[in-house]
């Protein structure tokens, strides 16, 4: 099994979009990228670099470490995000 670093955010890109309902497009026109350019980093063709793993932190709202840690804690850091976030808007 690969458990390098690429393919564990390949994983949690995955996951992230599966978690969020989100399409490679969705991601891509977030991220100012095309849906080609996704797929292609998501299927090991070409790898995220850096700056994008500092958009995809921002974009689903979680630090880039967690992003980095893999599916699990990226999980449930954007688990703590939603609820943070659902918090806010009741108390505002």
């Amino acid at each position: 099994m690969d458990t390098s670093l690429a393919h564990r955010l390949r994983a949690t890109v995955a996951t992230l979009l599966h978690e969020t309902g989100q399409s490679q497009a969705e991601l891509a026109d977030a991220i100012r990228v095309s849906q080609a350019q996704v797929s292609r980093r998501q299927n090991g063709a070409a790898p995220w670099g850096l700056d994008d793993c500092d958009l995809l932190a921002v974009h689903f709202g979680i630090d880039v470490m967690d992003l980095l840690a893999g599916p699990s804690p990226a999980f449930q850091a954007l688990q703590l995000a939603r609820a943070q976030k659902g918090q806010q808007s009741t108390d505002g």
